[in-house]
């Protein structure tokens, strides 16, 4: 994403990435950024809350205009519950690893998604 930005950018079209993973954003130095503290997956806000996500949204709209230098990572002032008891669960691995491994096999939402690859890869 930050990589897009910053070619988006030199070609004058302003952008602003809005996510909730910091150390990214700092690595990456997109152009402009907004951090929201929220858990990974919820960038626009609460689930099944549109006043939410349109706060977290319309805040990061308005980095166009308080963001002035290049490489600036702004932080929203929310929090995803009072006492982010959140993080200590994102965090806690005494259940192990539970996510799935990556594989390569190639997923499609629909049957003709798989066909016009597969057709495309005979070409």
């Amino acid at each position: 994403m930050s990589l897009i930005a910053r070619h988006l950018e030199s070609t004058g079209l302003p952008t602003v990435c809005l996510g909730s993973a910091c150390d990214i954003f700092t690595v990456a130095k997109p152009p402009r950024a907004v951090f929201v503290d929220y858990p990974l997956g919820h960038s626009a806000g609460k689930p099944f809350s549109p006043e939410d996500q349109y706060s977290v949204v319309k805040s990061a709209l308005h980095a166009f205009e308080s963001i002035g230098r290049s490489g600036h990572i702004e932080t929203l002032a929310k929090a995803w519950d009072p006492d982010s008891s959140w993080k200590a669960a994102a965090v806690d691995s005494s259940q192990g690893d539970v996510r799935q491994p990556r594989d390569t096999t190639p997923r499609y939402q629909y049957e003709a998604d798989r066909l016009a690859a597969e057709s495309r890869a005979m070409d």
